[in-house]
């Protein structure tokens, strides 16, 4: 990793540490904990949109199959609810690896509406099947427990997923600056040039996209969790486009642009409730604005204006 990278995760880690014992009640530890799972979904999108310039509009829909996976199996099967966050994480990457060949051979305007279609097939078939997901009301998921210690408080939820925050931002760091992550860069910059080089385009594509969506799943099987309860607008297009919106936001190609794109785009629906009626239009504003003076996300701009990778 870069300088600057052990400097982010040094000061990302600090904040974790500080955060629980500065909220002041549990509405803002609930905020950091949805603030946080989106953040980790967001920096595998954004591996798979900003660094290997591939576009899905249809990820909520794996994070659908992680948190449906979470309800169904251990409530019909009495399977233990870690074996079915795995249980989903492997559906998943089967599905996203089954269909990532035929959806990456389209490009553009095609592709983004193939990964639309992906998702809504997903949302249609957790709403039907309503004996075993309960249809448009949703279902309870049981209580997590880990090697006999359940989950139960908002701070044991708040260190699991910082743990996994603080990972997921490591993990991701190294691969950029690993030979696969130079690959990434290189296919976003042009195919046919990486093709010329040796680098096997299909291969990473699908590689990358089955990677984001086991990122979806995980995060979609520890939100079931923590909610304690999973509905199919878990999995529906608007959350595509909420999760799309985060990354570019924050910034494509930027790991800590991931989590700034999170902070804002979850937290600002709150901080406007008090609009009362007028909390939409002036989130468009503030969306509109980023992107007219902020059009590469904040923290690219912002590296770029004070001469500072990311």
């Amino acid at each position: 990793m870069q300088k600057s990278s052990y400097i982010g995760l040094g000061l990302l880690v600090a904040v974790l540490l500080v955060l629980p014992w500065v909220v002041p009640n549990s509405y803002y530890m609930d905020l950091a904990i949805r603030i946080g799972i989106n953040a980790i979904i967001v920096i595998g999108l954004n591996l798979l949109i900003g660094f290997a310039g591939q576009i899905s509009l249809g990820h909520a829909g794996f994070l659908g199959i992680g948190a449906y996976a979470s309800a169904v199996l251990p409530t019909h099967f009495g399977l233990h609810p870690l074996l079915a966050m795995a249980a989903g994480a492997t559906a998943t990457a089967v599905i996203a690896g089954l269909v990532a060949r035929p959806i990456f051979k389209l490009k553009g305007n095609y592709l983004a509406m193939a990964t639309l279609g992906l998702g809504i097939i997903i949302n249609i078939a957790l709403r039907n099947e309503a004996q075993w997901t309960g249809g448009p009301d949703g279902m309870p998921v049981p209580a997590m427990s880990v090697f006999g210690f359940e989950l139960s408080t908002d701070k044991h939820w708040y260190w699991v997923v910082a743990a996994m925050l603080a990972f997921s931002v490591w993990a991701s760091l190294n691969m950029i600056d690993s030979p696969f992550g130079r690959a990434l860069r290189a296919l976003h910059g042009s195919e046919v040039a990486s093709q010329v080089v040796g680098v096997n385009v299909v291969r990473y594509k699908v590689t990358i996209f089955v990677m984001s969506a086991v990122f979806a799943s995980i995060m979609g099987s520890i939100t079931a969790h923590y909610m304690a309860f999973v509905t199919p607008n878990f999995a529906d297009f608007f959350h595509s486009v909420e999760l799309v919106t985060m990354v570019v936001v924050g910034g494509m190609a930027s790991v800590f642009g991931s989590i700034i794109g999170a902070v804002l785009l979850t937290a600002l629906p709150q901080a406007l409730a008090t609009f009362e009626g007028w909390e939409t239009v002036v989130f468009g504003a503030v969306l509109m604005l980023c992107m007219i003076f902020l059009p590469k996300g904040l923290v690219p701009t912002l590296a770029a204006k004070f001469g500072k990778g990311d």
